[in-house]
């Protein structure tokens, strides 16, 4: 039986590649994709998502448009390694979609798939976490039909928007500290501190690319996004954040995790969106989530690459 499967993304180089590997992937059905404001404006991470879903020949999955906004305070800039488009500038090179957004705003989408789902449903949040805050609070009655939450941020030993603070983390600090502290669902929290180690080579990237049209335009995709880790890792790769996490909910355990107690900062300060994980044994006993730790990184990455070449030839 597949395990029905919602998106919610800020889509984003690394979110094409994880929409992708949930649309290749047999053991869950994507029954549903909220878009929400992160690493470019909501209107394109909508739009991105709708073209991404096209090439995959998915536009039946919904995609609802969500939080333009963090809850409190303003979001000071944009992510700017996925290019102006957030796809590298070549947003137009993937089909137009046939069908705009779902009418139904994130959290309205949210609520009447997890109502009408009949066995609980796993969400992947892979971008800022305030359409799912809005969810947990405005719909607590739902909670149970939430199978688990796997969450793409934070980093244990620091941060890549600043020294603290993971960018989907800081994005929204207080959404995530409602989200991920005193956790009202079962939560998988995976940190970059783990998907950047499980970073691809330019060689995966030509691999997949020569296997289909579809890896072709994915990979077609990376080049703003490919030049920003170029510099970043000191090596000709990229980090797949998004899709590592996705990993996780398509076939679960396949990363290796953690129980820790865990707090996101929300003061003003150079700490803010920084994750905080209490490793010290004396808490072991704390309330806490699964933090993804380690994964066999070559096993991953031929999983992400042998699901991605299977998509096959648009026609």
């Amino acid at each position: 039986m597949t395990t029905p499967l919602i998106i919610d993304t800020d889509p984003g180089v690394d979110d094409a590649f994880a929409l992708a590997l949930a649309a290749a992937s047999p053991e869950v059905d994507l029954i549903g994709v909220t878009t929400v404001f992160g690493n470019v404006s909501p209107e394109l991470t909508t739009r991105n998502a709708l073209r991404v879903l096209a090439l995959l020949d998915r536009e039946d999955v919904p995609v609802a448009a969500g939080a333009a906004r963090p809850l409190v305070h303003p979001q000071p800039h944009v992510s700017k390694a996925h290019g102006s488009d957030g796809l590298s500038g070549f947003a137009d090179t993937l089909p137009e979609p046939t069908r705009g957004p779902d009418p139904r705003d994130a959290v309205t989408l949210l609520k009447d798939l997890l109502t009408a789902a009949d066995r609980p449903v796993t969400i992947a949040p892979i971008g800022p976490l305030t359409n799912i805050a809005l969810l947990l609070a405005a719909h607590p009655g739902l909670r149970a039909k939430i199978a688990r939450l796997v969450v793409m941020g934070g980093g244990i030993r620091g941060g890549n928007v600043t020294a603290a603070a993971e960018f989907n983390l800081w994005c929204d600090p207080e959404a995530a500290r409602r989200v991920l502290v005193g956790a009202e669902v079962p939560v998988t929290l995976v940190p970059m501190d783990l998907t950047r180690r499980c970073a691809v080579s330019a060689a995966w990237l030509a691999e997949l690319g020569a296997a289909s049209e579809v890896g072709a335009k994915l990979v077609g995709l990376t080049p703003d996004y490919l030049a920003t880790y170029r510099k970043f890792l000191g090596w000709d790769g990229m980090a797949l954040h998004d899709a590592v996490a996705v990993a996780e909910a398509v076939r679960p355990g396949i990363l290796a995790t953690r129980r820790f107690p865990v707090d996101v900062e929300c003061a003003f300060g150079p700490g803010r969106g920084g994750l905080l994980v209490d490793e010290r044994l004396e808490h072991a006993d704390r309330p806490g989530i699964d933090v993804a730790v380690d994964a066999d990184l070559d096993g991953l990455r031929g999983f992400v690459l042998d699901r991605l070449r299977a998509l096959g030839v648009r026609q």
